[in-house]
């Protein structure tokens, strides 16, 4: 058995298994497992950032009360406006200078509504996470078993693929192999086609003249589009 041979008998029987690892890879149960993983990969740093967020507004609505709360404070000065008339003192100079703290009061009281809500609406959101999250860890136990079951439903079939793998790799040059291998996991397959019309089987581009030169005595090239490897009989 010639080295090209041997190769194009190795990438027969991997279609078989490459075959098994799609049809896993494509399962729901595949799908639905890695869904609640990434679900729950993704919750802790969410969860941290609305804590972050719900304790930022909970500190703008501690300072907004202070400001509110001294506000309050200024209007006491106005209990003894009747005497400060009656001594003669500015009317109009207190009377805006009441009204400005009271728009300031107004002010400060509808940003404190609007952060209140703001900080429940969080809170219900952070607190929504949590269950969410309680809920995902059991489907996510409940996911991965299916997963397992479909991998261990195709696992004798592949551990027998893998060993004629192994004994029809003992044909294939170590470099042959190795480049094989290295597309392989690159997911790339078919991984070697014969040539047709002077083009790539797989893409159908053109190798440069110089490429199809070196097309003899068993030897491939690699496809500058697709590369994936050539061969020509």
């Amino acid at each position: 058995m010639t080295n090209l041979q041997a190769i194009l008998a190795y990438q027969e029987t991997d279609k078989e298994l490459y075959a098994i690892e799609r049809e896993i890879a494509g399962s729901e149960e595949r799908k639905e497992y890695v869904k609640m993983k990434k679900f729950l990969e993704a919750a802790p740093e969410k969860l941290d950032a609305l804590e972050v967020k719900a304790n930022s507004l909970k500190g703008e609505a501690s300072s907004l009360v202070e400001k509110y709360e001294k506000a309050e404070e200024t209007l006491k000065e106005f209990d003894s406006l009747d005497e400060l008339i009656e001594s003669g003192a500015d009317v109009s100079f207190y009377k805006k200078k009441a009204q400005s703290v009271m728009e300031l009061l107004k002010k400060l009281k509808a940003e404190i509504t609007a952060l209140t809500a703001s900080i429940n609406a969080t809170s219900d959101e952070y607190q929504k996470l949590k269950k969410q999250v309680i809920a995902a860890q059991k489907m996510y136990r409940e996911a991965a078993d299916k997963y397992n079951a479909v991998k261990a439903s195709k696992e004798e079939t592949r551990v027998e693929l893998e060993k004629k793998l192994a004994e029809i790799a003992k044909n294939v040059n170590g470099e042959t192999m190795e480049r094989y291998k290295t597309k392989r996991k690159e997911r790339i397959f078919p991984i070697i086609g014969q040539i047709q019309d002077k083009r790539c089987p797989f893409c159908s581009m053109e190798p440069p003249l110089a490429s199809l030169n070196r097309l003899t005595g068993g030897t491939t090239i690699e496809c500058d589009s697709c590369h994936r490897f050539i061969y020509k009989e």
